[in-house]
């Protein structure tokens, strides 16, 4: 099919900073873009801001301009035709007092191009500041299109005075995501070892560790019931590796229970992190988008929840949090980690359906732009 148009888009996010799961959401964004452009006969040229664009550029076969530049985002928004924020939790004041003014910026400098502008899957809040509420709201009541990943992210933006009917709720961008055909693992797929390979993401999160060795002892007490083959995935360096290393030094001997333990190396690609989640028996994860790598591969999963968006995304697939970073039993972890391998099978078919849905809504919001770009003509 030829284009029968041709739109530029800029894509503002937490880009570049090599960030597995950051990188995963643009991955799906472009993905899911190019592919409903396609649909509609539009070729849509992404343009992202990124903190490394070169690295962006090569690892994306985009066009990328520096986040912090200004001048050069400015002029870059000038010559497009429309601006996408997200996904991700961009609109937070938990990790600091920057991330709001900053996307809020970058939006409103489109605005005041007169752009339109579209929220894509935001994970919106926390925002304890109330000085930061009424600016999110001026804002988002000129967007074009408001898409959140989660009610509680819809509830709080509607508290700011959005209408309701302005905010859609999706999934997470990165349930979308799709391995390229001719690297695709089949569901619950190990690797090539005979060990049933168990996927653990682990973050710094308490200053004194004491989930993270909770949980390496609910993880050698599973090494202990089943044979297993432990594979660390750091989602983001150096900070995961840390965290990984720190639970395999309390690990104790797995070899004479059969089992074994690895650690990947960093990934260039998100891509590469989703092969090694699809190879996977079981995911045991803290970081999101962990989480959201194994449902969209049908990988059983354990979350271990540092914030809310971890147990509103396993509430949308039905279920809870194995523990908490506040309070994780390790006994809990170690049954409930042999359960899901052995009944792994189980698990697939009945969480199947709910997980085809929830790819099918993840592409909505790029739906939902390549129409409103199409209305503009």
């Amino acid at each position: 099919m030829v284009a029968a148009s041709s739109k530029t888009l800029v894509l503002s996010g937490y880009y570049g900073y090599r960030n597995s799961g950051d990188e995963a959401v643009l991955q799906s964004i472009l993905s899911a873009l190019e592919h409903e452009g396609q649909a509609a006969g539009m070729k849509i040229t992404p343009v992202v801001l990124s903190i490394d664009p070169e690295w962006t550029s090569r690892t994306y076969g985009v066009k990328s301009v520096h986040r912090m530049k200004l001048a050069e985002v400015r002029n870059a928004i000038k010559n497009s035709d429309g601006l996408i924020s997200g996904g991700g939790s961009l609109l937070q004041d938990a990790t600091g007092l920057g991330s709001i003014p900053y996307y809020l910026g970058i939006i409103k400098i489109a605005q005041w191009l007169g752009k339109p502008t579209f929220i894509y899957a935001q994970g919106v809040g926390p925002v304890r500041r109330k000085l930061f509420r009424p600016f999110i709201a001026s804002v988002f009541r000129r967007c074009e299109y408001i898409s959140v990943r989660d009610p509680e992210s819809a509830e709080l933006v509607r508290s700011m005075g959005i209408r309701k009917e302005a905010v859609q709720v999706v999934p997470d961008p990165v349930m979308g995501i799709v391995l390229p055909e001719k690297e695709t693992v089949p569901a619950g797929a190990a690797d090539s070892g005979e060990l049933p390979v168990v996927g653990v993401s682990v973050r710094l999160w308490n200053s004194e560790r004491t989930e993270l060795a909770k949980l390496a002892e609910g993880l050698a007490s599973l090494s202990r019931r089943v044979p297993v083959h432990i594979r660390f995935l750091p989602f983001h360096f150096p900070g995961d590796d840390e965290a990984s290393r720190f639970v395999m030094e309390r690990l104790g001997n797995l070899a004479e229970h059969g089992s074994t333990v690895s650690i990947a190396a960093e990934t260039e690609h998100p891509y590469e992190m989703l092969r090694e989640v699809s190879r996977c028996r079981l995911l045991v994860g803290m970081r999101l988008h962990s989480l959201i790598y194994a449902a969209s591969q049908e990988v059983p999963l354990l979350g271990v929840s540092y914030d809310p968006k971890i147990d509103q995304f396993m509430g949308r697939l039905g279920s809870v949090p194995v523990g908490t970073t506040e309070e994780l039993d390790p006994r809990i972890v170690a049954s409930q980690a042999e359960r899901l391998l052995l009944e792994g099978g189980v698990w697939r078919k009945s969480h199947a359906p709910k997980i085809a849905e929830l790819k099918r809504e993840a592409r909505i919001p790029a739906q939902r732009i390549v129409e409103l770009l199409q209305s503009k003509g």
